[in-house]
């Protein structure tokens, strides 16, 4: 169960929980269909390129994949999802970040700020936004909090 405090993360993450407890499996599947599969109104693109280049297989999924390659980082057998797609994005930030990607010291910080602060916390305002969002308005909320202090972190000396 997801618990918050008084601190920005802390309450994104009790608006997070607040929004799981009020939704069901059902209810937050339409919900991931309008937004990320449908063609409705606030359907959104949670791709590196499309939010860079306005297409998608643009220009910044070749430099993932370049730096992918670079870190020994394969694409799992029978996934189809471009790389620069956000769920992936972020779970390869979560493994460098954790260590459970070996790689050099400061490769988590480089690949943050090559690969997600150009353009991750655009989406998760775009998220947050959404009309049709309800439960994944939580999530942009989250992940925009989350972002901007992963921002401020980076900016500091190492």
């Amino acid at each position: 169960m997801l618990r918050g405090d008084a601190s920005p993360l802390g309450l994104a993450h009790a608006g997070l929980a607040g929004a799981a407890a009020g939704t069901d499996e059902a209810s937050a599947q339409r919900e991931y269909f309008d937004l990320f599969a449908g063609l409705g109104q606030d359907a959104l693109l949670p791709y590196a390129s499309h939010y860079l280049t306005g297409s998608l297989y643009g220009r910044p999924l070749v430099r993932l994949r370049e730096t992918l390659q670079r870190l020994g980082i394969e694409s799992a057998a029978g996934h189809s999802e471009p790389e620069d797609h956000i769920a992936i994005l972020c779970e390869i930030m979560a493994g460098l970040a954790g260590g459970e990607i070996a790689v050099p010291a400061g490769a988590d910080r480089e690949f943050f700020e090559q690969h997600l602060a150009p353009w991750v916390r655009r989406f998760f305002v775009d998220l947050e936004a959404a009309r049709s969002a309800e439960f994944y308005a939580r999530v942009g909320s989250l992940g925009r909090t989350f972002v901007d202090i992963e921002t401020g972190a980076f900016a500091l000396p190492a």
